[in-house]
């Protein structure tokens, strides 16, 4: 049907009413059997049957009025009324196309098989019911029945296309968070650590040659800023419409989890926290997604205990598998400064996400002196 919603396009309207009266013109001249020539009142009628089909294309309604009319005086005092027949029958396809109202649609649709009843059926020798049941199934029945198809065809089409329009939005908005998620998880974790090993450089190492401190001030101070436009992009890709995604959007061999979360705590360990990993081996079997979950975790509490608790401070990972579902978490006792607390950036925020898109619940919140963080991401359903 698409090609025939596309025939019916309402900037193409004129032109199928130029069809339709040079089609009229060539039953008028070529259609007539041999011996017959249309008379003046045929010709009359018909002429203003088609002036009236393209001078008024833009308003169906009064298009179809006013063919309506022509059919009725051409009921009256012609033997042959095809031309007028046609052209009230294709204006009121073109009502059931366009008409805002299906009230208006029907009301046509009334008044065409009122013209025909009044005009036509009444003084017909044959047979009423016959008549009526013509009038009905070819006048009326079949234009409207082809208007409405149409109609509905095409809005149809056009809710697909919003609706495929809206999917797109969702998605790009989708990847956006997802861009956004990764991006503080995995950069901005590796740029805090080399901030934090800069800083601890600066004031540990004894006899510092102040060229050396200088470069070292200037590679903190770089790498401050550098987080913080991490912070300011990860907020624009966050945007109004950064809600969560699919967590599949990268994956890690599950065979390799346990070293990878190794990596990770001598990572924070190289920043200076003490760090006890308490890491089941059998995390090594878990599905692709959930294994990356757990690593992402990792990284960003690690980096998050650094960050609010000091880079002496003490923390703990455990990690362990019971029937499926993977236990994780991540505490501290605080350091030496304040209790740790939840900052006002986007880990969390992103550590939330990703455990709710695998079906967990992420809690967080003071433990003691320090903070502790906890989920469980239960088994993925077979």
């Amino acid at each position: 049907m698409g090609w025939v919603v596309r025939l019916f396009d309402r900037r193409d309207t004129w032109a199928r009413m130029v069809l339709l009266d040079l089609s009229g013109i060539s039953y008028l001249v070529f259609g007539q059997d041999e011996g017959r020539h249309p008379t003046a009142t045929q010709w009359w009628l018909a002429v203003a049957a088609f002036v009236v089909a393209i001078a008024l294309c833009r308003w169906p309604a009064v298009c179809f009025l006013t063919q309506a009319a022509l059919l009725g005086v051409a009921i009256c005092v012609l033997d042959d009324t095809t031309i007028n027949q046609v052209g009230a029958s294709w204006a009121l396809a073109e009502v059931a196309l366009w008409a805002r109202r299906p009230r208006t649609i029907w009301a046509c649709a009334g008044l065409l098989f009122a013209v025909y009843v009044v005009f036509a059926v009444a003084g017909s020798p044959g047979s009423l019911s016959r008549e009526l049941f013509g009038v009905i199934v070819l006048p009326v029945g079949l234009p409207l029945l082809l208007g409405l198809v149409i109609r509905t065809t095409r809005e149809l089409g056009v809710q697909a296309g919003l609706r495929a329009e809206s999917e797109s939005r969702v998605a790009r908005a989708d990847e956006r968070g997802a861009i956004a998620r990764e991006l503080h998880d995995v950069v901005a974790h590796h740029v805090a650590s080399m901030v934090l090993r800069a800083g601890v450089a600066r004031h540990v190492i004894p006899g510092l040659d102040p060229r050396v401190a200088e470069v070292l001030d200037d590679v903190h101070g770089t790498g401050t800023t550098a987080l913080a436009d991490l912070r300011r992009l990860v907020e624009v890709l966050r945007g109004p419409g950064g809600m969560r995604s699919d967590a599949a959007i990268a994956a890690i061999e599950p065979g390799a989890l346990p070293a990878a979360l190794g990596a990770a705590v001598d990572t924070a360990r190289r920043t200076g926290l003490t760090v006890e990993a308490d890491i089941d081996q059998a995390v090594g079997g878990v599905d692709a997604v959930r294994g990356l979950a757990v690593l992402r975790l990792t990284q960003e509490a690690l980096t998050n205990v650094a960050k609010h608790a000091g880079p002496t401070a003490r923390a703990s990972l455990r990690v362990s598998v019971d029937d499926g579902a993977v236990s994780w978490e991540v505490a501290d006792d605080g350091g030496p400064g304040q209790p740790n607390a939840e900052g006002g950036g986007h880990g969390l925020v992103g550590m939330r996400e990703r455990v709710e898109v695998l079906g967990g619940r992420l809690t967080a919140g003071p433990d003691g002196s320090g903070w502790r963080v906890h989920t469980v991401l239960p088994r993925v359903a077979a």
